[in-house]
């Protein structure tokens, strides 16, 4: 686990389900370290014989996720860095991608960005009706470049279209469950961890060889994601070093 300060990620198991939580004090931001921790922490939690199920939830009552860090973005000097920073959120799609086991997805708050492609690459969604979600990267002068594929497979292209073109504007989360991001919507936090709980502990219960093979089905014709995504990082990697995403972001941040 990480320094407060810098955020942290857990893994537990209890009666087959495995819980992964993440946590930073900026909003559930992901910044670089927390990003590679959170991939690893899947994939561990992927190959653990104790675990047949993994919700994966963050910590607090505010955002679910702010998605990237602006301290960091900021803090990107030339490509590769760029491009090093991106390649973590790729790595995590790509953990909750290849991961053998279903992964439930808790969010129970507003979800921008990065958040937003962890939702989507859930296998099945509960979300508060708080959890309004927002694509921002076009505002900041980049672009849901890498998180795009997996909201695209989710909600398909006219909807991705929607929220990476109007990005400034916060989508509801009956938007979203019509859209198929959430699969159901809870009025009260305890409803949502009811909700979660009840499935976590019916799929802890199922045939481990079902559920892989049947997540198989569900992620067919992902298989180029490694390259993809490894793509799109480039281009995000480019962006963030472009003067209007560096002044967007100081602005935001002087507010």
């Amino acid at each position: 686990m990480s320094k407060k300060e810098n955020g942290s990620i857990t893994y537990s198991v209890t009666n087959k389900i495995g819980t992964i939580e993440f946590y930073h004090p900026k909003g559930n931001s992901l910044p670089g370290v927390l990003l590679r921790k959170l991939a690893d922490t899947v994939q561990e939690a992927g190959k653990d014989g104790n675990a047949n199920v993994i919700v994966l939830r963050s910590k607090g009552d505010g955002a679910f996720c702010a998605g990237a860090s602006f301290d960091e973005l900021l803090a990107v000097t030339n490509m590769d860095e760029g491009k090093e920073f991106f390649m973590g959120f790729a790595q995590v799609l790509n953990a909750m991608r290849t991961c053998p086991k279903p992964i439930i997805a808790r969010i129970h708050g507003k979800t921008v960005g990065g958040g937003i492609g962890i939702a989507a690459a859930s296998d099945f969604t509960f979300a508060h009706t708080d959890a309004s979600i927002k694509l921002s990267e076009l505002a900041l002068g980049i672009g849901p470049f890498v998180v795009g594929p997996a909201v695209g497979r989710k909600i398909g292209v006219s909807a991705f279209s929607t929220l990476a073109f109007d990005a400034r504007t916060w989508y509801t989360s009956e938007w979203a469950r019509q859209k198929g991001l959430y699969n159901k919507l809870l009025a009260t936090i305890d409803d949502l961890d009811d909700a979660v709980d009840k499935l976590a502990r019916e799929l802890a219960g199922s045939n481990p060889e079902a559920m892989r093979e049947l997540k198989e089905i569900t992620w067919q014709g992902t298989g180029h994601w490694d390259a993809t995504l490894e793509q799109r990082a480039e281009i995000s990697g480019r962006l963030v070093l472009s003067d209007f995403t560096r002044e967007f972001i100081k602005e935001f941040k002087k507010k």
